[in-house]
């Protein structure tokens, strides 16, 4: 198994629209184990589509609870749960994961309970274990070192990054935030960091194509980093290779590759990548 990182969605936000990315979600392979992070709508098709078995996932990590990072924790699970899985899957995820997942299977309650049933399968309540982060979290997955950073993303209070260590190599993702320098000190040394980004310029057309959100421009530019500062991040952390993920926009036809490396490379001049859906990312192997 090779050390990657698979952008399985790239799109800040959870709308979905005819042409464009899919909400946030990202198949971190490292060290030997599987891991998916995030789950925004579409994952589970993404995975497979990716090449591999919701089987095959070794530990799913929730950054927080905005519904494009959680929405499809459940039906993915459950998925993997009618493919076949025969195993405990651990969860890890801020405070109201596991009240998200009891509500979940109450509403799966018919379904689970007949093809108990009917098809002999185990029940899935005792399968998965919930894991909550915390403040100077951290925990050992089979050799694989993982810790977690409260980050900023006002009003949400419970959202964090994530740092992967192997004996190889070291990976992060910065979560949604907005410019928080403590990231940068959490990432030092990362061969990858994963950030993610937004284009201040294309806020207010984002804004007016999204229907029932008077504040949503507030919230954009007091919640997320601005691409200039997401290469202040990468440049303090001395990182290997900057990733750019959870894009806003990530559909606009004003704004493309150029726009987002214009911006970054103001304040970083190292290894940059900006994020596409299915983009495979080798570790160690900075792609320009």
């Amino acid at each position: 198994m090779s050390d990657e990182i698979i952008l399985l969605g790239t799109k800040g936000g959870p709308a979905l629209r005819e042409v464009g990315a899919q909400p946030t979600s990202s198949l971190l392979s490292l060290g030997g184990k599987t891991i998916l992070i995030d789950c925004g709508i579409g994952v589970s098709r993404s995975v497979v589509e990716a090449g591999t078995s919701l089987l095959d996932i070794d530990a799913i990590f929730i950054t927080h609870l905005h519904s494009d990072h959680l929405v499809e924790l459940g039906p993915l699970i459950y998925t993997a749960w009618t493919t076949g899985l025969e195993r405990v899957l651990p969860v890890y995820g801020p405070p109201g994961t596991e009240e998200y997942w009891r509500s979940f299977l109450q509403a799966m309650a018919f379904d689970h309970a007949i093809r108990i049933e009917d098809e002999g399968r185990p029940d899935i309540a005792g399968m998965v274990e919930i894991h909550t982060l915390c403040d100077d979290w951290s925990a050992e997955i089979d050799g694989v070192s993982v810790a977690a950073l409260r980050v900023d993303h006002p009003p949400v209070t419970d959202c964090f990054a994530l740092r992967f260590d192997s004996a190889a190599y070291r990976v992060v993702f910065s979560s949604d935030t907005c410019h928080f320098p403590p990231l940068g000190r959490f990432a030092e040394g990362a061969d990858v960091l994963v950030h993610e980004a937004m284009l201040t310029a294309g806020v207010d057309k984002l804004v007016a194509r999204t229907g029932g959100a008077t504040r949503l421009r507030e919230h954009l530019l007091a919640s997320h980093t601005q691409a200039e500062d997401v290469g202040r991040i990468a440049a303090s952390a001395m990182v290997g290779h900057l990733v750019l993920h959870h894009l806003v926009p990530a559909d606009d036809p004003d704004f493309g590759e150029v726009d987002w490396r214009s911006e970054v490379s103001k304040t970083w001049n190292g290894p940059l990548t900006v994020g596409r859906d299915g983009m495979v990312v080798p570790i160690g192997k900075a792609s320009e």
